[in-house]
């Protein structure tokens, strides 16, 4: 799936941190780093406040884990569990999702109706897709969202709004996020994540801590001997306790565009999306690939969900090659196969299931984006809070340095070969070791 030459990188395999090899691997043997030691050490220390945010697609995989069906929604046990084990505070990151849509949505619209922003957009919510496009294909670096995911959204708005609000000391926050996705942790440590280190103006401060997966809170609540399945349901911690239905589906593929475009429309037009936006079924299920014509105002645009980072080089093989990638205007892209639900880091399913699960997760997700009272993430009542005393509006000044990002281009990590595309079967009889282009050898 990912491309790279092993003698042209030093025999250094070239990862984007996905996990997905996890979730194939039969026995086990290939797993996250497991990070719950460190913040079991923050619980232990009365000088720390542990805060944790949740990813959506956590909610719809976790009781899995607990001999619950696939797709059980359990975010009142997940919550309560993470109290049990000793939080001091438990916030959504759907709420970061909405976040993330409020700049995504307005930064779409600004680069359609501009002549000096390339278009496509691509979504930047996944940190395996963004580290695939800064090593296989930087020239698209431009092309991507410089809006952050919801996790690295939200983190930085706790450790300087709420921290100023709470007259909370921002060195004693701990912010923990539990993710379906191994990628974040290599998320976390991106260097330009460090909003709050500026705000306050203290290096020593990151904007997210610690990551744990799905996988490593269920076996840390095994190993607590907490009865999940017997634990009453606890809620949210209020401030950032409320979400649109539109930040609920981001764990699914599809989730981010049908979101986005909710919010787009009424940017555009001043009114509510119509009937057909919600749900926008072009690009809801399991498809890799999925491709539709969506009108916002006077404009039409073309738009693609993909999902599987090979499908992801299909399309760009494709449209690159044929100069007719500037025909799409919006892109969202998922690492994982159906999105965060099928995450690196979800609860173990075995093979002859998987598409089972994921449409169980999916349409547990979905379900809750029915139940849910506020669709669009600009109806958010907090949300407009937060913007009224804090960020004043999308793509502000104070927007773009708590809520956007950079990418950088990384593809020397290929190596002096980098340009060339190994065939796939090294083993086979006839395979022939490539041959750098003539400015690239020795």
């Amino acid at each position: 799936m990912d491309y790279y030459y092993l003698p042209s990188t030093g025999d250094m395999p070239i990862c984007v941190h996905c996990g997905q090899c996890a979730n194939a691997c039969p026995f086990g043997a290939i797993t996250e780093v497991n990070d719950v030691e460190r913040v079991k050490a923050a619980l232990q220390d009365p000088d720390k406040i542990v805060i944790f945010q949740t990813a959506p697609a956590v909610r719809v995989g976790l009781g899995e884990a607990f001999g619950m069906d696939p797709g059980t929604f359990v975010e009142g046990k997940m919550v309560a569990s993470l109290r049990s084990l000793g939080a001091d505070f438990v916030f959504d990151t759907d709420f970061g999702a909405d976040m993330t849509i409020m700049e995504e949505a307005t930064e779409l619209m600004h680069r359609v109706q501009s002549d000096e922003i390339p278009t496509p957009q691509f979504t930047s919510c996944c940190p395996g897709w963004v580290e695939f496009a800064e090593i296989y294909y930087p020239e698209i670096i431009p092309n991507l969202s410089t809006t952050k995911s919801p996790i690295s959204i939200f983190s930085p708005i706790i450790k300087t709004w709420f921290a100023k609000n709470k007259e909370i000391d921002v060195k004693k926050m701990v912010v923990v996020c539990v993710t379906p996705c191994t990628a974040k942790k290599s998320e976390i440590i991106r260097p330009q994540l460090n909003a709050s280190s500026d705000y306050w103006d203290d290096p020593t401060l990151v904007d997210t801590d610690i990551c744990i997966t799905t996988r490593e809170l269920a076996n840390w609540i095994k190993e607590e001997n907490i009865d999940f399945n017997a634990l009453e349901d606890s809620a949210f911690d209020k401030v950032f306790g409320q979400s649109s239905g539109g930040g609920k589906i981001f764990g699914n593929t599809g989730g981010v565009m049908e979101s986005a475009l909710r919010s787009a429309y009424y940017f555009q037009t001043g009114e509510n999306a119509p009937a057909e936006f919600i749900p926008f079924e072009p690009v809801r299920g399991l498809n890799g690939i999925k491709e539709a014509d969506v009108t916002i105002g006077d404009y039409t645009l073309k738009i693609a969900a993909i999902s599987g980072l090979g499908n992801v080089r299909k399309f760009l093989d494709l449209h690159m090659g044929d100069n007719t990638l500037t025909d799409y205007a919006f892109v969202e892209v998922m690492a994982c196969p159906g999105g965060c639900i099928g995450g690196g880091g979800q609860p173990l399913v075995k093979m002859p299931q998987v598409k089972k699960v994921q449409e169980a997760r999916m349409a547990s997700l979905y379900q809750s984006d029915t139940d849910a009272a506020v669709k669009a993430s600009w109806e958010n009542p907090e949300i407009k809070d937060l913007y009224n005393d804090f960020l004043e509006k999308p793509l502000s000044e104070r927007s773009e340095e708590f809520l956007h990002t950079y990418y950088q281009n990384q593809s020397e990590l290929l190596g002096p070969m980098k340009h060339v595309t190994p065939q796939t079967n090294p083993m086979s009889k006839q395979y022939k070791p490539p041959t750098p282009p003539a400015d690239e050898k020795a």
